[in-house]
Order: structure tokens, then C-alpha cells, then sequence
């Protein structure tokens, strides 16, 4: 299967490098590709705003935000340059909104209606967009990405011929997905309508990097093979886009591709500063050599990771500073280094609970069910902390380890019927759920876990 993948992808490779090369463009832009969004801005800003957009679609938020601020030097009316701002204060759609962009979001939005767009095009997509601010304190997270949908599958229907409207429908196809479909409907759709847009533009880095969020589960991983060993090429100086073919590198096992993208993006964020990329990155790259055996490499980057210090609003930074040391100990079966772990505090309850999980299970498998029993109730906390805030997702995430984490203290305390009944549980829980993209994958599958405990067993 493996060749056969490859050699489906190389040919897909060699019909995408036949395309001419973009024009009307620098060296510099050409290695971020090609996007043309147009609007009613005068030419300048145009220029301005097709440069933002070639950073906003491979994640690059600063820079495109700085770029979009240009635009609107160049032309004060230029409405949606302000949409573009907004866009980029999103971050990675994928997370929530960092709370301190919630209300500059909401004023761009105001901004760019104030301002007042020139065609009726660009006043639907500040309308669209509007939704993910206005009242950002009453309405969770989730249900305004729910509505954000349903204006861009309006906007998208009404300009069909509009591809971008396409492609944006497309990734909040994969974001407002139910991560407990296991038929994969949003994410099926969101690339059928971008492949074919892909065949016309190949070398667009949105549609690259989207197609490979939309195929980031094992089922359906194989399909995103091309979209993996092009993305890099089209946009070879984004951070993200050298990183994001490593979410299909590591679903379909191709472990030393994904180390090998890993280090690059990691090389590409230090260049250009970006230490939420640079952890992120990280994170995978320690799985990648885990599963590789390269126990030394991952102990390197568990270690630069630990001297970096992310901004208190960085998701993925943080989550990657609690992920990478749990996964050294835990892959490795380092039970007392797992137990050992110290928990950095942080704003996200859900990246404090991996390393509670990664000390209760450490500390069960290593004989002291007592200091488990102390962390599985840290974990109790921080699941009513999500709960209490309608972050469903990841409380339902930490219930799965906390399920986990006392199936093993049962099993520590000698209660070996009830601990495999429990772990059962936990695993079918997780079999329901999908992981989030901000992870290669969890420290050890609970259904794995429950296979350790079968065969401790004899139980084979």
C-alpha cells in the first residue's frame, strides 16, 4: 500500500510541477504561492491584501495582520482590509479565539462596517465573519463557529464562481465538524469542493494546507498524501506549511517524513520567530522519533522545548510544553519519570490535565495508587472547570483520561475485573471522538493502555 500511495502521489506531483510558475510575483512571495482575493481597494492595497492572504492561509497571523494594516495605509477605504485583520485574530480556527483577540476581532468588524465596503461581495463576508465577535461573552465558542457555517455556506452558494468563498467554506467545514462522526461527511465535502479549485490553482497554499486538515483522520489520511509532499513546496517559507504535511505523515505511519518536515518547520520558526510554531512543530517531532526509536533526538527537543517559554495565550505552545516530556516518559514505559512530572500552570485546563493524566497513570503502573488517586482528582477538577465553561470538546477529552487514569488505580489497588470493565469503558469512549489537530495523536490510546492491562493478565 505504501508504493502505491507513493507512486499515486508522485504522478499527482509531476502534474502539479508541469503548471508555469506564478507570475507578477518576488522571489520572496513566490515562496509563500499564489493567491489573488479581489477586492474594491486601488491597486496598491490590492498587492497588499493578496500578500496578506498568502500568510493568513498558511497561518502566518502577525504577518498578515501587519500586512493587512498596510493595505488600509495605501487605501483608507479599503473595508475589507479590516475583515482581513479580524481573519487574522482568529489564530488557527481549529482553537479557540485567544481571549485577548476577542475584542479586537469585534472592533475590526465594527471597523470594517463603519468604513463601509464598496461591493456587495465584501459586506457578506464582514457580515459572515461578524459572527464570531459579536457577543463573544454570551455565545460559546462553539456555537458561533456552528453559525460562522451557516453564513459561509451561504456565501459560498451565493458566489459560486468566487473561489476563495469556496475554499473558506471549505476548512470551517473541517472546523465546525463533530469530532463523534466517524463517516466524516463535513470533512468529505470540504475536500470535494477543493479539489478541483486545486487543479486550477496549484500552487494556492490554502488549499494545500486545508485539504490536509480536512483528510487529518486514519480512515481517510491516504487521500491527503498529495496535498502532504506539496504543501512544503508551495510555500517553503512558512513555518506551517513546512509542519502541516506531518499531521498525514504521522496518520499514515511515514515516520521519518514527518520528522524530517518537523525539522524543518521548526528550522523556518526560529528564522522567523515564531516560538508558537517552533513548540508545535516540536511536539510532533518527538512523536515522530519516538515511534522511530531515536530516544536520544526526542530527549534533545523534550529538553529545548522546556527552555522556551511560549506567550500565556499560545495554545499550541503551551500544549506542547506538557505533551512532549508526558510522551518521552510514557512511550518509553519511564512509569516513576511520568509520575515525576511537574504541571505547569497555564490559562488552558485541558493542557494541565495531560500531565495529571501522564502522573496518575505513571504513579499506578508504579506502584503508588495513592499519588495516583491525587492526580485522577486534579483531573476530576479540570474537567468541571471545562464543563462549567462549554468547552465540550476537551471536557469530554479529559473524562476519557480520568476514566483511564482510574482503571489503572483499580487495577494498582488489585481489583483487576473492575479495572478491565473500566478501561473498556474508557476505550469505547475514546473510539467515539476524534483527536484535536493541535496533537499528533494522545500520549497512549486508552484502547492501548487496555491492551497492556489484558496482557498483564495472560490474558493475550
Amino acid at each position: 500500500m505504501r508504493q502505491f500511495w507513493f507512486a499515486a502521489t508522485l504522478t499527482a506531483i509531476a502534474v502539479f510541477d508541469a503548471c508555469p510558475p506564478a507570475l507578477a510575483q518576488d522571489e520572496a512571495d513566490q515562496k509563500l504561492g499564489k493567491v489573488h482575493f479581489a477586492t474594491t481597494c486601488n491597486e496598491v492595497a490590492q498587492r497588499r491584501f493578496d500578500r496578506a492572504m498568502r500568510y493568513q492561509h498558511s497561518f502566518w497571523y502577525a504577518q498578515s495582520k501587519e500586512i493587512y494594516e498596510e493595505a488600509i495605509k495605501a487605501d483608507s477605504g479599503c473595508a475589507v482590509a479590516y475583515w482581513g485583520i479580524a481573519l487574522s485574530l482568529l489564530n488557527n480556527p481549529h482553537s479557540a479565539i485567544p481571549a485577548p483577540n476577542l475584542p479586537l476581532g469585534l472592533a475590526a468588524i465594527e471597523k470594517a462596517k463603519e468604513t463601509g465596503a464598496k461591493s456587495e461581495r465584501e459586506r457578506d463576508y464582514i457580515d459572515a465573519l461578524s459572527v464570531m465577535y459579536v457577543d463573544y461573552d454570551k455565545i460559546p465558542q462553539q456555537a458561533r463557529v456552528q453559525s460562522y457555517l451557516k453564513k459561509m455556506e451561504a456565501l459560498a452558494a451565493k458566489y459560486p464562481d468566487d473561489d476563495e468563498a469556496q475554499i473558506f467554506y471549505a476548512i470551517t467545514l473541517n472546523v465546525a465538524a463533530s469530532p463523534a462522526d466517524k463517516t466524516y461527511a463535513n470533512q468529505l465535502k470540504g475536500a470535494a469542493i477543493l479539489e478541483p479549485i486545486w487543479q486550477r490553482q496549484p500552487l494556492h497554499p490554502g488549499i494545500a494546507h486545508y485539504l490536509i486538515h480536512l483528510y487529518d483522520y486514519p480512515p481517510i489520511a491516504a487521500k491527503g498524501l498529495p496535498a502532504a509532499l506539496r504543501y512544503a513546496k508551495i510555500a517553503p517559507q512558512a513555518p506551517h506549511a513546512q509542519h502541516m504535511p506531518s499531521h498525514i505523515f504521522t496518520r499514515v505511519g511515514y515516520w521519518k517524513e514527518s520528522a524530517a518536515a518537523n525539522r524543518a518547520s521548526v528550522r523556518a520558526a526560529q528564522a522567523g520567530h515564531e516560538i508558537s510554531e517552533q513548540l508545535h512543530a516540536s511536539d510532533y517531532l518527538v512523536y515522530a522519533c519516538l515511534q522511530l526509536g531515536q530516544d536520544r533526538e526526542a530527549r534533545d527537543v523534550v529538553d529545548q522545548i522546556a527552555t522556551i517559554t511560549p506567550s500565556p495565550d499560545s495554545f499550541g505552545g503551551a500544549f506542547s510544553r506538557a505533551a512532549a516530556p508526558a510522551r518521552y516518559a510514557i512511550e518509553r514505559g519511564d512509569w516513576k519519570g511520568a509520575a515525576e512530572l511537574a504541571v505547569i500552570q497555564n490559562n488552558f485546563p485541558q493542557v494541565m490535565a495531560i500531565t495529571y493524566f501522564a502522573r496518575a497513570i505513571g504513579a499506578a503502573r508504579s506502584g503508588d495508587p495513592s499519588a495516583a488517586r491525587a492526580d485522577a482528582a486534579k483531573l476530576a477538577e479540570l474537567h468541571d472547570q471545562l464543563q462549567a465553561a462549554k468547552n465540550n470538546y476537551w471536557a469530554g477529552q479529559v473524562d476519557v483520561q480520568a476514566q483511564a487514569a482510574n482503571a489503572w488505580i483499580l487495577y494498582a489497588d488489585g481489583k483487576y475485573d473492575e479495572a478491565l470493565v473500566a478501561m473498556s469503558a474508557a476505550a469505547d469512549a475514546e473510539d467515539k471522538t476524534e483527536k484535536a489537530p493541535v496533537t499528533p495523536g494522545s500520549l497512549v490510546p486508552a484502547r492501548e493502555l487496555y491492551g497492556f492491562m489484558l496482557l498483564d493478565r495472560g490474558m493475550a
